[in-house]
């Protein structure tokens, strides 16, 4: 099986992993809740790679969540993967971190073939960044930012399926979840080992690498940039 680095920083949930093909053999976590990924990011990957007897020659892939997510973590997660993609002549597989939450959510719970998922990334205040899923990774939709309010919920109860929350993004609407209980929310859920290294095993499995020079992060919204008056 392939040996895989594997790594997320879309979110202050900092998830490092060393796997064999979809296999978790090492891995670091850091839950936050200050993000300091550009601090560990490296140890990290040293610590996964001593604690596995390898080196960086083994190594057959580098994988990266690519977001939607915080805009300083993503330039942080992929400068790391370039950089080694490139000093190792190895391939580079760029995941979207809400697959990377979905594969995570499945590994907890049994899949339901009639549920519709919905891996959600925090964006501030009642927003996230969010794309519904099925069972068996089928996207249903565009990944785009959401207001979690009333009406949405509403709206889910009309579709007549179950519905499933979770990430960062659904874990701070718990009181709307409550109030709402077509709705099921799974507590906890973040880009860890086990869905990195799944993601990773399909995506090389599947021969899905990305151009190391036109990988770029998916953010989820423009930044909010202000030109300073004067300057250009």
């Amino acid at each position: 099986m392939p040996l895989l680095l594997a790594f997320d920083t879309a979110t202050p949930h900092l998830a490092v992993v060393l796997s064999d093909g979809a296999r978790p053999v090492a891995w670091r976590i850091d839950p936050g809740p200050k993000p300091s990924h550009a601090e560990k990011i490296n140890v990290y990957i040293g610590e996964v790679l001593a604690e596995a007897g390898k080196t960086m020659g083994a190594l057959e892939a580098v994988a990266v969540g690519t977001g939607p997510g915080s805009y300083t973590g993503l330039r942080i997660g992929l400068s790391a993967a370039k950089g080694l993609a490139f000093a190792l002549d190895r391939p580079l597989i760029g995941m979207g971190t809400l697959e990377v939450l979905l594969a995570e959510a499945l590994g907890h719970a049994a899949p339901d073939a009639r549920a519709v998922y919905w891996p959600m990334v925090d964006a501030r205040r009642m927003e996230v960044y969010t794309r519904p899923y099925m069972a068996d990774g089928q996207p249903l939709g565009a990944t785009a930012p959401l207001v979690l309010d009333e009406a949405w919920c509403e709206a889910r109860r009309a579709g007549g399926g179950a519905v499933v929350v979770f990430g960062d993004g659904a874990d701070k609407a718990a009181a709307l979840w409550q109030a709402h209980p077509w709705i099921t929310h799974l507590g906890g859920i973040h880009p860890g080992a086990g869905g990195l290294a799944r993601c990773a095993g399909r995506y090389f499995r599947e021969g899905r690498f990305s151009n190391l020079a036109h990988l770029v992060p998916a953010y989820g919204k423009p930044a909010n940039v202000a030109q300073q008056r004067g300057k250009e």
